[in-house]
């Protein structure tokens, strides 16, 4: 499974300008394997893309590297760390 998660590393970082911050993590859960990619802040809008369709192609073609290699392999982009809802929380 190395050779899946190397790939999706090179993927990514051939897509995001701050290529250093890039990782990529495995985990194994009752689905298959699941790698967890983490960038920079600054790249998340360059990794999901317009609607979504950036990510979507990462994920298909990392699918089908994992199924060449007999492994059932699905991405998640991990939020970066103070990111997400950032709308005030009720009192």
């Amino acid at each position: 499974m190395e050779s899946v998660k190397k790939f999706a590393e090179l993927l990514v970082q051939a897509i995001v300008d701050n290529q250093s911050a890039v990782s990529v993590s495995v985990q194994n859960d009752e689905m298959g394997i699941l790698l967890l990619i983490k960038v920079a802040p600054e790249d998340m809008g360059k990794i999901i893309g317009r609607e979504g369709r950036t990510v979507n192609a990462v994920r298909e073609i990392i699918r089908i590297v994992g199924f060449k290699n007999q492994a059932r392999v699905s991405v998640k982009i991990e939020e970066p760390e103070g990111e997400g809802d950032s709308r005030p929380k009720d009192e």
